[in-house]
């Protein structure tokens, strides 16, 4: 669970801000197939982003939310823009991405991150850092396509900023004790981890060397995405128990991830994805 912050309180109305992001397209920011992908702009768009949430982070998972209504909400959202992909056919809302641009954080006095790392060491970059988190895909929509759609539908909202950095964690369950998380810590550790002058420090640290076994690992889906792109190790995980996860700190830079993933992540719409 992140460190106890207080955030300020922001007035929303039924239409979501939008703020920072300039004249946005009436049209999708990506599509394919029957899917396309959109930025919520309304409580109805970000409640169903939000229901996602709560089925794949708490009923599938096993998060511990304290939520009667299965919603998945915290304190952030009302700063957040939010990305959805939805099933053109249906209506439904089958994968999402929280982003949090710099001027919001601003607002909110912080980052998700800042509360389960310190970050002292790359406060200097917050300015054109934007935080990615809560990505999550129903599970009938999970080939790939989905998460590669969202890619291209973020990478059009940021071509529209002053962003450079990404930032965010990848989360990785613990419920075998944390043995598979720290064994991917360290197979991570011997060629992704970034430099010392950008170390990030958990605030609940997984204890990797009490959990000396190696096992045999392999990066979850959206970390080897990420990875593929360049992506870098910050540090140590963090341990989230009311998620039950250790989260894995990473940044990548939008222009390695733009140069990787080409068309599909270059701030046009793509119409080469199919579900």
């Amino acid at each position: 669970m992140p460190a106890t912050f207080e955030l300020p309180l922001l007035e929303t109305d039924r239409q979501w801000p939008q703020r920072g992001l300039g004249e946005l397209p009436e049209s999708a920011l990506a599509s394919g197939g029957r899917l396309e992908v959109v930025l919520a702009n309304c409580e109805r768009d970000v409640e169903q982003a939000q229901r996602l949430r709560y089925r794949v982070f708490a009923r599938e998972l096993g998060a511990c939310i304290g939520s009667a209504q299965g919603v998945d909400r915290d304190a952030f959202d009302p700063y957040c823009r939010h990305l959805v992909a939805r099933d053109r056919d249906s209506g439904e809302v089958v994968g999402t991405y929280r982003v949090l641009l710099p001027e919001q954080a601003a607002e909110a006095g912080r980052l998700y991150t800042d509360g389960e790392f310190v970050l002292d060491r790359i406060d200097a970059l917050r300015p054109w850092m934007v935080e990615l988190g809560r990505s999550c895909v129903h599970p009938d929509y999970r080939g790939g396509a989905t998460i590669m759609l969202l890619w291209s539908g973020l990478g059009a909202l940021l071509a529209r900023t002053s962003a450079r950095h990404l930032i965010g964690c990848v989360s990785v369950p613990v419920r075998d004790g944390g043995r598979f998380a720290a064994s991917l810590y360290r197979q991570l550790a011997r060629s992704c981890l970034s430099g010392e002058h950008e170390r990030v420090r958990p605030r609940s640290r997984l204890p990797v060397e009490l959990l000396g076994e190696d096992l045999d690992v392999a990066p979850p889906p959206l970390m080897k995405g990420y990875l593929r792109a360049g992506a870098r190790l910050l540090g140590e995980p963090h341990v989230d128990l009311e998620f039950g996860c250790a989260d894995f700190p990473m940044m990548l830079e939008l222009e390695a991830l733009q140069s990787r993933y080409g068309r599909r992540f270059a701030g046009r719409p793509s119409g080469g994805v199919a579900q």
